[in-house]
């Protein structure tokens, strides 16, 4: 188990005036001063966090952040098409990467969960032994044991198939005590066995911070809760749960006004938000997730995700999503390339990171109750969302028009926030990536706009991965949507 000696807890101090997070590793400070009472434990979740939103995994510019994951699962699926040329994301786009157990990438994601894992571990052992105020203590358990609860529910996500495919299948070791260098690995533990652990911790924590008021969007509390188990609920095929925690977690978070949907998805304080990480000037490493999702901004760097020309087509006249669409003419790289201008950097180069929001729990509720039969339910869920966007409304339809309708909902609405490979999981989907050519099968012209203002007509760039890297074609249940374990931790782990 080579991997965990590699674990750090951060510990740090948070200022007050700015909410600023200094980081110092955890051996610079012995293990009885960091158990010695709560206000070091809530230490270790500080860092945690920190670590977890503004580390570069790996130590690459190429994995900025838990954004990372969000990044590769909206590169592998449907919608983006992605400049190949540009940096971070070419190989996880062609499906080249996330199956080679030798990538980097592999790796970096894999040991990152379980450091955050194991620090949670740490706080929920010693919590409750520590000397320190009990309401105090009771919260930092119930953020702890949430926290736990998202990370396995990513593996859960991406590294292996649906839970409804197979709930036996195994996926990834199961961990609920800290571990060190010399820990014996444990197995690989089955989805049903994960998501038994994963509803235990979020129902544990739904009690424990029924009474939170937190601070800041950044800190779990009920609301963050309940939409993780909708999330959970959903993808265990728990339908009428799901649509009742999706409708607990949105309460207090209306959906956003029009206006405020062109802004750029960067600010914390959007009514949506249930749950985001806050960025400043001064720690903003995860904001680096922007330099590959601002596509219109002179300051981005890489400006790779651009849109799939028939993603433009699922909108229509008078969604206000629709209006972020343009055909870049900017350089001759780009000339072609369909952008969709979604996410955009602040003034100060920075941009706060979006975890949860209303609009996907309205989504749950609307695939919770068409599901279960409830199509009325559904569909008002469905054109609550609809109608605050612009779009027209669902008017009616078998139970199978619904759901599928919701589906094409959740890549118009959440397109970019990392939902593409794991909805396609989830579903049992095949990934469909088409050429944007005519009946005649030549490329589609489209007018761009140059910087010197003159227009010119131009073939419409499109997906270059087509296929699988074998050049098999794509299909459902692919081993080539799937994360794979790190070799080094196969290696390292006999008991896998």
């Amino acid at each position: 188990m080579k991997l965990y000696k590699y674990f750090v807890v951060a510990v740090v101090a948070l200022s007050a005036c700015n909410k600023q997070l200094d980081t110092a590793p955890s051996d610079a400070v012995s293990e009885d001063i960091v158990l010695k009472n709560v206000s070091n434990l809530a230490t270790i979740s500080e860092g945690t966090w920190a670590s977890m939103m503004d580390d570069f995994y790996g130590g690459t510019y190429s994995n900025p952040g838990f954004k990372t994951i969000a990044l590769t699962s909206d590169a592998m699926a449907n919608d983006v098409a992605l400049i190949t040329t540009k940096y971070g994301f070419p190989t996880a786009y062609r499906f080249t990467q996330m199956n080679d157990k030798t990538q980097a990438r592999v790796s970096a994601i894999w040991g990152q969960l379980y450091k955050i894992i194991n620090n949670s571990n740490i706080i929920i052992a010693n919590v409750d032994k520590v000397d320190g105020d009990a309401t105090e203590k009771q919260f930092l358990k119930g953020q702890a044991l949430a926290l736990r609860a998202h990370t396995y529910l990513t593996f859960a996500s991406f590294y292996q198939f649906s839970y409804l495919k197979d709930s036996l299948a195994k996926t990834a070791p199961i961990y609920t005590t800290p571990t060190t260098a010399a820990t014996q690995g444990n197995p690989r533990a089955t989805l049903k066995e994960i998501y038994e652990l994963i509803f235990s911790d979020l129902l544990q924590a739904k009690e424990l911070l029924a009474d939170y008021d937190r601070p800041a969007k950044y800190k779990i509390n009920k609301d963050v809760v309940s939409g993780l188990l909708a999330r959970a609920f959903l993808n265990t095929g728990r339908w009428d749960l799901a649509a009742a925690a999706a409708t607990e977690a949105q309460q207090d978070y209306p959906l956003m006004a029009q206006s405020e949907y062109s802004k750029g998805f960067n600010d914390v304080n959007n009514t949506e938000w249930i749950w985001g990480h806050p960025e400043i000037p001064s720690q903003s490493d995860g904001s680096y997730s922007f330099h590959f999702l601002d596509v219109s901004s002179s300051t981005s760097y890489y400006y790779s995700f651009m849109a799939d020309p028939f993603f433009k087509e699922l909108f229509e006249d008078g969604d206000i999503r629709k209006t972020l669409f343009s055909w870049d003419g900017s350089a001759a790289a780009r000339e072609g390339y369909l952008q969709y201008k979604k996410f955009k950097f602040k003034s100060d180069q920075t941009a706060d990171l979006v975890l949860m929001r209303s609009a996907e729990a309205v989504l749950i509720k609307a695939e919770g109750y068409a599901r279960a039969g409830d199509l009325s339910r559904g569909t008002d869920a469905l054109n609550e969302l609809r109608g605050a966007r612009g779009a027209g409304l669902f008017t009616g339809g078998t139970q199978e028009e619904l759901v599928n309708a919701i589906l094409i909902e959740r890549r118009k609405e959440l397109w970019g926030e990392g939902f593409g490979l794991s909805d396609i999981i989830r579903n049992q989907l095949a990934v469909v990536r088409k050429p944007y050519v005519d009946a005649s099968g030549n490329d589609i012209k489209v007018t761009i706009t140059r910087p010197n203002g003159s227009t010119a007509q131009v073939p419409a760039k499109y997906h270059t991965a087509l296929k699988f890297s074998d050049g098999s074609n794509f299909v459902a249940n692919s081993p080539y949507y799937i994360f794979v374990i790190p070799q080094a931790e196969e290696q390292n782990n006999p008991n896998l």
